[in-house]
Parts: structure tokens; C-alpha cells; sequence
């Protein structure tokens, strides 16, 4: 495998939907894959939004924006992939899924064929053992929004060989993003240092610490966030985060990661953050 020219992407969801962009708007061929027609039609309505947002801000030409379109191409089958050189995963947060999608994905693709995964905190070795080429196995975890965020976390994978990341990380500098390499380990960097912040803000809630809009305010005037940790839990997905650190939590068995009862609770009530409607703000 020396160069990557067409990329498959799992997923049409947020982080799905956002590395397809990326990935066709830097001259990939791309294939986009999901079971559900609503998801896909709804992440190729947010593609064509997207790039009708770099057109108007004259970032892209209307001409190089239908020229990444006409290299995207939807499917609702797996087997669509097999003439991918590198198909990246970006199904929900969960081992028993990610596992399913891996194992399916080696059944399809070719020897040779690197296989990406993008979770945020689950073992890219054990993920990687589920297939036949754990060799070829890597993590890629991009940023959300993938458009607008620099980083991608590399992640090797106890097998994952030098070659496989050399590609990945050539792969990633072409779609624009700055490859950074970390080692397999629960959360990796991002979210292991990410998460607790969340988790630690919850609770100043839950234990009446603070208003959301004043723990927000602190960390946005006093530690110069961008954004505050609990709108920041609203974007990502409430039910994301709950993920996340139980990974943490399950991987460590240390108390530091337990996730916040309020946290748990809000997931089972269904507000999720921006996608329901309904989190730490109403949207």
C-alpha cells in the first residue's frame, strides 16, 4: 500500500458525514456507506450545506465544490467498498457494533486494504483483533466538526505496523489535518483529559455549585475555553459522553472516571444535547 486515493466512510452521521466533506473536498474519491437511507440523505443534505458554506465564504470555487460531489458516492451496502484502499469506521460509540462493522468490513475488503476506525476512547487492539489484519488496523480520531477542527488523533493498535501508520499519516495531512500520534490506551489523550473536565463540570451542577450558564462563563473568561464544558457536553452528545466514561472508567476501574448520576440520568430521559433538542441548554 503506498498511496490512499479512494477512501470509504462508515457512518453517515456526524463524525461520518464531516470526514466524507473533508475527504472529497481534498480529492478523494469517496464512498459513503449507511444502512439507514434516512441517515445517509440526511448526511449528503449536510455535505451539500457545508460546502454551499465554503462557497459562500470563498474558501472554494462552485466549480471545486460540484467537482467533490461528483467524487461522492452513497451506498447502503458494505460490499460497496471493496475497491476502497483505506475504509474508515465511524458507527456509534460501541464496542459490540464497531466490532460487528470490522469484522464485516475484513470479510469485504482485499488484502492490503487499511482499516480506520474513529472511536474516541475504545482499544484499537482489541478492536484490531477482531479481524484477520490487525497489521492494518488504526485508529484515526477526528475532531468534531470534522470540517472545522485541525487535529486527528493516530492511534496504533498493539499490531498496527509502521508502514499502515506512515500511510494513514501522509492520508490525513491531505485532507488538510495536522496527524498527531498517541498510544492505545482508554480515551487516549483527547477524551482521558477531556471527559473528567466534563464530568467534574456535571457534578458542580448536580451538586448545586453552580448555574450551567455560570460553570460555563468560569471556564470561558477564566481559562479562555472557547466554549464551556457543559454547552461543549450538549455539541458532542450527552449519551457520547456517558460512553466514553464508562470506557474509561471500565478500563481504569479508577473512581475518578465514574460518571456523574446526573449525566446518567439525563441520557435515560432522552436529552441527549443538540440532536434531541434538550441538554444542559435548550436548543
Amino acid at each position: 500500500m503506498s498511496e490512499i486515493q479512494k477512501i470509504g466512510v462508515v457512518g453517515a452521521g456526524t463524525m461520518g458525514h464531516g470526514i466524507a466533506q473533508v475527504a472529497a473536498g481534498s480529492g478523494f474519491d469517496v464512498t459513503l456507506v449507511d444502512v439507514s437511507k434516512e441517515a445517509l440523505d440526511k448526511g449528503l443534505a449536510k455535505i451539500e450545506k457545508g460546502f454551499g458554506k465554503l462557497v459562500a465564504k470563498e474558501r472554494m470555487s462552485a466549480e471545486e465544490r460540484d467537482a467533490a460531489l461528483a467524487r461522492l458516492r452513497p451506498s447502503g451496502e458494505l460490499a460497496d467498498l471493496a475497491g476502497v484502499d483505506l475504509a474508515v469506521e465511524a458507527v456509534v460509540e460501541r464496542l459490540d457494533i464497531k466490532q460487528k462493522v470490522l469484522t464485516e468490513l475484513d470479510g469485504i475488503l482485499p488484502q492490503g486494504t487499511i482499516l480506520a476506525t474513529n472511536t474516541s476512547s475504545i482499544s484499537i487492539t482489541k478492536l484490531a483483533a477482531v479481524t484477520s489484519r490487525p497489521e492494518q488496523v488504526i485508529g484515526m480520531h477526528f475532531m468534531n466538526p470534522v470540517p472545522l477542527m485541525k487535529l486527528v488523533e493516530v492511534i496504533r493498535g498493539l499490531a498496527t505496523s509502521q508502514e499502515t501508520y506512515d500511510v494513514v499519516e501522509t492520508a490525513a495531512q491531505a485532507m488538510g489535518k495536522i496527524p498527531v500520534e498517541v498510544h492505545d490506551a482508554p480515551g487516549f489523550v483527547s477524551n482521558r483529559v477531556l471527559m473528567p473536565m466534563i464530568n467534574e463540570a456535571i457534578f458542580c451542577l448536580y451538586e448545586g455549585v453552580g448555574e450551567a450558564e455560570a460553570i460555563d462563563q468560569v471556564m470561558k473568561l477564566g481559562m479562555n475555553h472557547p466554549m464551556g464544558p457543559l454547552a461543549l457536553a450538549d455539541l458532542i452528545g450527552l449519551d457520547v459522553c456517558l460512553d466514553i466514561l464508562e470506557v474509561l472508567y471500565e478500563g481504569f476501574k479508577d473512581p475518578k472516571y465514574r460518571p456523574c448520576p446526573l449525566l446518567v440520568k439525563m441520557v435515560d430521559a432522552g436529552r441527549l444535547g443538540r440532536k434531541s433538542g434538550q441538554g444542559f441548554y435548550g436548543y
